[in-house]
């Protein structure tokens, strides 16, 4: 409870006045990928020079104030020492209150809920898994060029089932990027998956909408978006479908499917950005970004020692601010840099 209350004090407060530090770090892990997305280029790299776990520990050591990592990838769980990785915040950030993952369910489903459970052993409070899931079978394996991956995703999400009956703050969900390669088929990828793990429900589906970035999804100009219209009815009727409830993780999902439809029918940010605020980005290299969506590199921690002040605080990022608050920061409403954005405004929802 008290880390979720330092969590709470420092979203609401990045409404009032600009935070000293952050308290969200989304971390790019690794950029290697075994996809082969439709969305999505970063399975074409092959990354060099990635933050080695030393580096990881110095970084956390320096930057220990983080209580919400969001690490991704590529695939994360292709770093074999990612339970290294989570050890070396959650031993640093003693205020680290939320962890979140996605998977594409490439990798050997034993070893990965292994490496979950070893996770969940570190006691961080709550940890997020996502599995990427962007249709039924047919069309989710057409579109992350993989064939066998759905049923991949089906059997993680069946161990994981039982790894939450051990291990009570693992919260699973399936992400579904709505795009113009699937666009009119959510609510037939909801059914289908229920007929196949009786007791899935909308709400276990957490939904994003195909968008463009340069410095990481390395898809800048690619026609991949969903019509509006259809974008927009598939959004109200999963909203619909879905069920209230309290608890703070699906209240915060509701506040961004809100937010999501309101972005796809106004094409305009719902509500004020809270990048290189409340946040910033982190690459596999150790380039820091304000945010995944915006290609303005502010240094790396290579630089200066792994310790983020010294770009936090520089000339550089308070221009960055200054631009933000003028409105030019790319338009973008994806959950890592959502859902921070939306915490600071909680009161103007209520």
């Amino acid at each position: 409870m008290r880390r979720l209350l330092s969590l709470g004090y420092s979203a609401l407060a990045s409404n009032f006045r600009p935070l000293t530090k952050p308290y969200k770090l989304n971390y790019a892990v690794t950029l290697s990928c075994q996809s082969q997305c439709r969305t999505c280029n970063i399975w074409s790299l092959r990354p060099k020079g990635e933050l080695d776990i030393g580096e990881i520990r110095e970084f956390a050591k320096k930057n220990s104030y983080f209580k919400w990592i969001a690490l991704t990838g590529g695939e994360p769980f292709l770093r074999s020492d990612i339970v290294d990785i989570v050890q070396a915040f959650s031993e640093s950030c003693r205020s680290l209150y939320l962890l979140t993952v996605p998977t594409n369910s490439l990798c050997n489903a034993d070893k990965v809920l292994g490496r979950i459970s070893q996770i969940a052993e570190l006691k961080v409070p709550r940890i997020a898994i996502t599995l990427s899931l962007d249709g039924y079978r047919e069309l989710h394996d057409s579109i992350r060029g993989i064939p066998g991956n759905y049923d991949r995703v089906m059997t993680l999400y069946k161990g994981l089932r039982e790894l939450k009956e051990k291990h009570r703050g693992i919260s699973t969900f399936f992400g579904y990027t709505i795009s113009r390669f699937n666009e009119g088929n959510l609510i037939k990828t909801v059914e289908r998956v229920g007929k196949e793990l009786p007791g899935v429900k909308y709400s276990d589906f957490h939904i994003n909408l195909a968008q463009t970035s340069d410095n990481y999804y390395r898809n800048g100009g690619a026609a991949i978006t969903c019509r509006k219209d259809i974008a927009t009815s598939e959004i109200e009727e999963i909203m619909k479908r879905t069920k209230p409830s309290l608890d703070p993780m699906h209240v915060l999902e509701g506040a961004f499917m809100s937010g999501l439809l309101e972005f796809v029918r106004t094409d305009r940010q719902p509500c004020k950005s809270m990048s290189l605020n409340a946040s910033l980005f982190m690459d596999s290299v150790g380039s820091i970004y304000p945010s995944i969506m915006w290609d303005r590199k502010l240094g790396n921690i290579r630089n200066i020692n792994y310790d983020l002040s010294g770009i936090w605080h520089s000339a550089q990022a308070e221009e960055i601010r200054q631009s933000i608050s003028e409105g030019k920061e790319p338009r973008q409403w994806t959950s890592c840099e959502a859902y921070q954005s939306l915490a600071a405004h909680a009161l103007n929802m209520l």
